[in-house]
């Protein structure tokens, strides 16, 4: 069954804030996530709760879109992490309805085809930018939430698999440099 992302969801976009280096929130931005729209493990507060209202707090199963630039990616929040809202990079995609899983939405924003979809209604020449209308107006299929659940799995095993990739590779560039140096020595 398809459904458009505004039925399923409600967005909002980011906090407009300066992180003053202390603080009890973690202002969430895009150079906190790895290429693969990964957090870092290690962050640290840098906004006062001062002034922030309880609507920007993000919460466990917020999906994050990265909106604005050429890096473009979907990741669950977890309440895991530390309290945190997210900056205007990103629009903040909260699932209203049970029949969705965060993370399977996550899945379907990063996923090539939708991708593709979104950087070609991207707006703006020097920074490109997804409008919000755009994504709540985008159809998305939702399938039973024991399929969603597998194809999430799937998507984890994949990423994890191109991240030992990365790895090996990076090893054996390491070895076959030594292995050069050795042979000159």
């Amino acid at each position: 069954m398809n459904t458009l992302i505004k039925d399923i969801t409600n967005i909002q976009t980011g906090l407009f804030a300066k992180p003053a280096g202390f603080g009890e929130l973690v202002y969430l931005q895009s150079k906190h996530f790895d290429e693969f729209g990964q957090l870092h493990s290690i962050l640290h507060p840098d906004l006062p709760t001062e002034g922030i209202s309880e609507k920007h707090l993000l919460k466990d199963g917020d999906v994050l879109f990265a909106a604005k630039g050429t890096k473009n990616f979907a990741a669950v929040f977890e309440n895991h992490n530390e309290p945190s809202v997210a900056s205007t990079s990103f629009f903040v995609i909260r699932p209203t309805d049970n029949k969705v899983l965060p993370q399977f939405l996550a899945w379907f924003l990063n996923s090539h085809t939708t991708q593709t979809l979104l950087k070609g209604q991207a707006i703006g020449t020097s920074i490109p930018s997804i409008s919000k209308q755009v994504l709540e107006n985008l159809e998305i299929p939702v399938p039973d939430i024991k399929t969603q659940m597998a194809i999430v799995e799937i998507s984890k095993l994949r990423n994890k698999e191109k991240s030992l990739k990365q790895k090996i590779e990076a090893l054996r560039e390491k070895q076959i440099q030594q292995q050069i140096i050795n042979a000159i020595k």
